[in-house]
């Protein structure tokens, strides 16, 4: 759960039941939260969008920091994907070689 959760929880009133988490079982967790961050994502609207993929990308620095790299780091690895093989930006739709 996001770090701020359990304070936000007390000030409305309740005590929230929470633990820290292992190595091994938080990498899961963040795992498991991408995924249903993607799927919110696949889900949401324009409107909504935006937020969703804030989220989707707040899980992948945390999985980024677990690993020991960070958003510098991604952004550098993903330039260089870009230099490499192109980025999305002209929309094209692979259908197959002939």
């Amino acid at each position: 759960m996001r770090d701020r959760i359990p304070q936000i929880i007390r000030e409305e009133g309740a005590e929230p039941v929470t633990y820290t988490a292992g190595r091994e079982e938080y990498r899961g967790r963040l795992r498991d939260k991408l995924g249903e961050e993607v799927a919110e994502l696949l889900e949401a609207d324009e409107d909504s969008a935006p937020e969703e993929l804030a989220d989707v990308l707040e899980v992948v620095r945390a999985l980024a920091a677990d690993l020991g790299g960070d958003a510098d780091q991604l952004e550098k690895i993903r330039a260089a994907k870009a230099g490499e093989r192109g980025g999305f930006a002209d929309q094209i739709v692979w259908t197959g070689n002939r």
